[in-house]
């Protein structure tokens, strides 16, 4: 009976080009292109579009939603009435 083979787990270097950020960690992702790190080893680099250094959630610059604003242009469009009251309709 022949076990399954494990994947290549092996240093890679992910760049987030948009932020200037790389950082070395394992993965079994693969790629021919190669960047030097700074331990003076030469890793597989693959870019990322998005990482912890661009994503708006994590830099603080996320949006933030006016629930409160929203409520109030609800109420204009379409008025209070569909608004709970809090009474139970069945009594």
């Amino acid at each position: 009976m022949q076990k399954d083979k494990q994947p290549d787990y092996h240093p890679v270097i992910f760049r987030d080009r948009a932020a200037g950020y790389a950082f070395l960690t394992r993965s079994t992702a693969d790629s021919a292109e190669t960047l030097a790190w700074d331990d003076g080893e030469t890793y597989p680099v693959i870019d990322v579009e998005i990482s912890s250094e661009s994503h708006p959630f994590y830099t603080g610059k996320a949006r933030v939603v006016d629930s409160e604003g929203q409520v109030a242009k609800y109420e204009r469009r379409y008025g209070a009435g569909g608004r709970d009251t809090g009474e139970d309709p069945t009594i």
